[in-house]
């Protein structure tokens, strides 16, 4: 699998949608701290960066795309909708609006490249339909470029079709590495050509003393984080790392001259925990637990 910093998905289902295979996860970075964290990922190379109402930093992104000189255009930014929003269409859609100006950083022609339902399970998804209308309106208007959902599973997508124009989502973000492999949840977005992206994808850096990710890290002579990225890499995840230490952002970012041999990523398969492997159990439940064996 070859692969650079530059590498895109398609997003199948809006073809004119590209995404960066590699983003950075912003969550809880806030503040100076993730202004900053951000222009130095930029200048790392990355293009990708994934943000939230919830995690109050929006502002904060805005602020390093309106300082960076890497035009608009090169730059993915995705927010997500509070999981407790005022549960009315406009309202929401005015919710959108609003982070679009935050993490536009005053640039013209103002828009998010993806903007997702964050809360995707909460109250049984009973929100979804008035979140999604929202979401529908910013997409057809051009705002947003791509729509989606987080923490999803395929009951809760499926019922959208009562309700959608768009369908299936562009996008499901869920929590995936080695220990948190949800392959049902992942199988079933491929197979309807939505993009798996995977947060929390090193684990916050819990399983670093894991004596198989150790063993890998010194055969290829790479970081516990960087075998994680790799790893998400070829399951073809599009993972969302996060650190606000200039040295990791940039090691996050080195995984692109090696590849993990397939004897080695079946051993990192094998650490697969289901439900007791995740570091968000509810989450798991909704997006992997749904789908028949």
């Amino acid at each position: 699998m070859t692969l650079t910093l530059a590498s895109t998905v398609t997003l199948s289902n809006s073809p004119s949608t590209t995404q960066p295979r590699l983003g950075w996860g912003s969550w809880p970075s806030k503040g100076e701290t993730c202004a900053n964290s951000v222009l130095t990922a930029i200048s790392e190379g990355y293009r990708h960066f994934d943000s939230a109402q919830a995690y109050k930093n929006e502002e904060a992104i805005g602020k390093a795309v309106g300082q960076t000189s890497v035009p608009r255009s090169e730059l993915y930014l995705t927010s997500k909708i509070n999981a407790s929003p005022p549960f009315d269409v406009n309202a929401v859609y005015q919710s959108i609006v609003e982070s679009v100006k935050k993490m536009s950083g005053g640039k013209e022609d103002a828009y998010l490249d993806l903007f997702l339902i964050h809360g995707a399970a909460v109250d049984g998804g009973k929100h979804n339909k008035i979140q999604w209308q929202a979401l529908e309106k910013a997409y057809k208007e051009g705002i947003v470029k791509a729509i989606g959902v987080s923490n999803a599973g395929k009951g809760l997508i499926e019922d959208m079709k009562e309700y959608a124009q768009v369908w299936p989502p562009h996008v499901n973000q869920i929590e995936l590495h080695p220990w948190c492999q949800q392959p049902k949840a992942v199988a079933w977005c491929h197979s309807h050509h939505i993009v798996v992206q995977a947060y929390s994808p090193i684990v916050r850096n819990k399983k670093a003393d894991n004596p198989t990710l150790k063993s890998s890290a010194e055969k290829y002579s790479k970081t516990p984080a960087q075998i994680l990225i790799r790893y998400a890499l070829q399951k073809d995840w599009v993972p969302l790392p996060k650190s606000d230490d200039p040295a990791r952002i940039r090691e996050n970012a080195s995984v692109f001259d090696f590849e993990i041999a397939e004897e080695d990523m079946k051993k990192l398969d094998a650490l697969d925990q289901g439900p007791a492997g995740a570091m968000d159990e509810d989450a798991y439940a909704v997006a992997d637990m749904e789908i028949p064996t």
